[in-house]
């Protein structure tokens, strides 16, 4: 038996036993947004063929695949170095020390953000955690770009890079002590951090990458449309832990944040459907789900900080812009057109995170910044006027670093690493099969579960081998039921 002096966490004086459990389930609620939500919504919004790639992204099918890899490798690389590089002790002026955070006393210690000069009370083990969900959420989000033709190798390789070289400076700068912290910027939950780089190294990095094939472009039927609502419901649902998570506590401003979440998303979600039947004469379940996302983005810069009312407002914006950026602006601007952002993270993510971000500056309230701990006077409704244009600061450093960076680190993988960035052409017109061995909704010439050994799904004739043919999932599962 041990005869040191170790107080058991249970008696540290500073442990807030609800802050703690508040904290988990926040960061267990992010967590789930990632996966399974966006793992289903990706895998269900891209065509048939490429269900499993993109969720692999985020998890091992397909798009599936992107999105899991990035939420493992991410977590790997955090605990390794990149936390301490994000939130630890400054080293250079945009990051901390780089160095793992693995050992007993460093998970059992009080949380701390040294540079910032703040110790909430839950243990650092907590704090690593919830700040793992967001870095890991912010490369899932980004996937959402690259979806339908990115290498799964030159994938591999960009998530570490990218969340070394890209997340942890924007997270250092804002959030941990960094000089936009030190300038003032709000970003409550991650306007900036999370969604406006991610939809901006998104958008740079899909114009490096190249497109899809044409027949992907010109054909966007979701494969699964039930899929998608699914995802989405996880992701309206687990943004509760998103922003109520961020006063790192369970107090009156994280309820505020939490209602002004749901406000902003529901008047965002029912204005782009009201502009969708203006304009396209019929409501679209894609449509909801893309006003939905843009209402959660645009208020998580502002979540704790600005009133009902404003959440009310934010909404309004937040439906409206990135719809008119996504279905009258991009039509009309042929550089918009020729980048090929799968998912359009440029108009839900960089436009609703830089719409929020501004309207911050805008709606902040005396109240809710001190609330939130701040030492802002508000925005520009409470005459700080200064507030705009420190978010406007804000907003341009996150776009600028990220347009720089992404790109410079896609084009060290493609002609110093000598990776492919995109899939070679007979690949793209494959898809799933030819990259995982494994399809959506069957294993393609694989055996059948269950004991069916002799059944095997039958090849394609050769006259219509290497054909984008499009076949429902409820005629593929009566096929082989």
């Amino acid at each position: 038996m041990s005869n040191t002096s170790y107080t058991p966490p249970g008696n540290a004086p500073w442990l807030d036993e609800g802050a703690n459990a508040w904290q988990l389930t926040a960061a267990s609620l992010v967590a789930f947004q990632s996966v399974p939500g966006l793992v289903v919504l990706y895998a269900g919004i891209m065509k048939g063929k490429w269900a499993i790639n993109s969720a692999f992204m985020v998890r091992k099918t397909g798009i599936d695949c992107l999105a899991l890899y990035a939420f493992a490798a991410t977590l790997i690389c955090w605990v390794i170095w990149a936390y301490k590089m994000g939130f630890g002790d400054q080293w250079i002026p945009l990051a901390g020390v780089p160095g793992p955070i693995l050992s007993m006393d460093d998970l059992l210690k009080q949380a701390a953000l040294p540079t910032a000069g703040f110790y909430p009370n839950f243990p650092m083990s907590t704090m690593v955690y919830f700040q793992f969900v967001f870095a890991a959420i912010t490369l899932v989000i980004m996937a959402g770009a690259f979806l339908g033709r990115m290498n799964f190798t030159a994938w591999m390789v960009f998530v570490p890079l990218w969340l070394t070289l890209s997340y942890t400076v924007g997270a250092f700068s804002i959030w941990a002590g960094g000089f936009l912290f030190k300038l003032g910027v709000i970003d409550y939950s991650g306007g900036y951090v999370i969604h406006l780089s991610s939809g901006t190294a998104g958008f740079f990095g899909a114009m490096v990458i190249g497109p899809r094939l044409d027949i992907d472009r010109e054909d966007k039927r979701p494969n699964n449309t039930l899929f998608v609502m699914v995802g989405a419901g996880m992701l309206w649902i687990g943004w509760n832990g998103f922003n109520g998570g961020d006063p790192y506590a369970a107090s009156a401003d994280a309820g505020a944040a939490v209602l002004n979440t749901n406000i902003c998303t529901a008047m965002s979600l029912l204005t782009w459907t009201v502009l969708d039947v203006l304009f396209y004469k019929k409501p679209s379940i894609i449509g909801a789900v893309q006003g939905m996302i843009t209402g959660l983005v645009a208020i998580t810069p502002a979540a704790g900080v600005i009133a009902g009312w404003g959440a009310i407002v934010m909404g309004v914006l937040s439906g409206s812009v990135p719809w008119a950026t996504m279905n009258l602006l991009q039509p009309r601007v042929v550089f918009l057109q020729w980048v090929d952002d799968t998912l359009g993270i440029f108009h839900t993510h960089m436009i609703a995170g830089f719409l929020g971000g501004f309207m911050t500056g805008i709606l902040a309230t005396v109240e809710g910044c001190a609330a939130f701990g701040l030492t802002n006077p508000g925005g520009a409704i409470e005459g700080n006027g200064r507030q705009v244009w420190v978010q406007i600061v804000g907003a341009l450093f996150v776009i600028g670093w990220n347009m720089a960076i992404t790109p410079l680190i896609l084009l060290f993988i493609k002609f110093v690493l000598r990776i492919p960035l995109r899939f070679d052409e007979s690949t793209l017109k494959i898809g799933d099969d030819a990259i995982h061995g494994e399809g959506a909704y069957v294993f393609d010439s694989m055996p059948l579960l269950h004991g069916h050994h002799d059944r095997h799904v039958d090849p394609l004739p050769a006259e219509e081998e290497g054909k984008d043919t499009y076949t429902p999932p409820s005629a593929v599962r009566a096929q082989v039921v």
